[in-house]
């Protein structure tokens, strides 16, 4: 149980609350089912209630997980975080935003090697894990990797952009790692796909007054509330950004926003529920460890059938970071092998989907 509302049905349905499990649910208005109720085996993970119902469920066999006091993020949250709870007190600069203290936490607690925090930042990364799992049940999902270092105001971040919009529009759920860059042109072109062609023209136009997240992350988010505000109700997506590089804000274009604090489990679960494929972008060592990531699965065919693969960019990836060719020498023979495509342009990339996509 995920919320109050669940909550409640569940007891008065059931009139129990024996071998169930709730999740971040605030429960100190509801003593009174809490004091009625069976709770034999019942899990209760960060849920705040009065200290007497707290002590009943446990003497009656249930197993608590009281809130932890202090911390800027909740470890046994239900689900993925929004944009406006990630910004939340921008206007006060972004220093002060949830997610700016949450990395400062990580810095801190990580070079304390306090292992209670170790320990909060695995449930909590479990927690975020589940919460994706469950928003993203029944979709295809296309990943669209690229740099951060892509700014505002290029043709490559329109040309990233206009690519989100299409896929997007073809029924299919983009999912990016959450950042600035190629990452938050993806976003933002799912963000625009409901309206006309023109809205994306004119958001362009106003994001390029603040081309980069450096020297002001303030400024940046800002400026993609600003388009939030001025076109309300766009099209979802999802983010999965990590802490572990904290200097890299999230987008605010992401609807659904999966952020980690361990990048090992944000980079394997991003490229797992990417299930109809990955377009990767012009990137560096972020990327190209990416492509990697996704081909051993392909290649041993680990997660089943081997799933497209379009690398955007002929010169980048044979000549400039040459994985093209490794690419294919890896894919010969096997599977994969139909899986992969290469292209020049962006615009050729969804085509090239649709086409090793079986």
């Amino acid at each position: 149980m995920e919320s109050l509302a669940e909550f409640d049905r569940v007891v008065s349905a059931h009139g129990t609350l024996a071998h169930h499990r709730v999740q971040a649910v605030d429960l100190t208005a509801r003593t009174d089912a809490l004091l009625a109720a069976d709770p034999t085996g019942a899990v209760f993970l960060g849920c705040p209630m009065d200290p007497g119902a707290a002590a009943r469920v446990r003497a009656a066999g249930a197993l608590v997980f009281p809130p932890i006091p202090g911390l800027p993020v909740d470890p046994y949250r239900g689900h993925v975080y929004s944009p406006g709870e990630l910004y939340a007190s921008l206007d006060e600069g972004y220093e002060a935003t949830p997610d700016a203290l949450a990395y400062d936490w990580f810095q801190q607690t990580r070079t304390d090697g306090d292992v209670f925090a170790s320990m909060l930042r695995a449930i909590h990364d479990d927690a975020v894990s589940d919460a994706l799992d469950e928003l993203v049940a029944g979709a295809r999902v296309v990943g669209v990797m690229g740099g951060h270092a892509m700014a505002r105001g290029t043709l490559e971040y329109a040309g990233a952009a206009r690519l989100g919009r299409e896929l997007a529009r073809a029924g299919l759920t983009v999912a990016t790692g959450g950042g600035p860059g190629a990452m938050e042109a993806a976003n933002l072109g799912a963000y625009a796909a409901p309206f006309d062609d023109g809205m994306l023209d004119d958001a362009l136009t106003l994001l390029a007054k603040v081309a980069s997240f450096t020297p002001s992350i303030a400024d940046w988010a800002r400026s993609a509330f600003e388009v939030r505000e001025r076109w309300p109700g766009g099209g979802g997506s999802v983010g999965i950004p990590t802490w572990f590089y904290g200097h890299e804000p999230p987008n605010a274009f992401a609807a659904h926003i999966a952020k980690y604090f361990a990048n090992a489990t944000r980079e394997d679960g991003l490229l797992a529920r990417s299930n109809a494929g990955v377009v990767f972008l012009p990137g560096a060592a972020g990327t190209l460890q990416e492509i990697f990531d996704n081909a051993t699965p392909n290649y041993y065919e680990s997660r089943g059938e081997p799933t497209p693969m379009v690398l955007v960019d002929r010169e980048h990836w044979t000549r400039t970071l040459p994985a093209w060719p490794l690419l294919t020498s890896l894919a010969k023979g096997r599977a994969m092998e139909s899986r992969i495509a290469l292209v020049d342009r962006i615009e050729e990339a969804p085509e090239a989907l649709k086409r090793v996509g079986g």
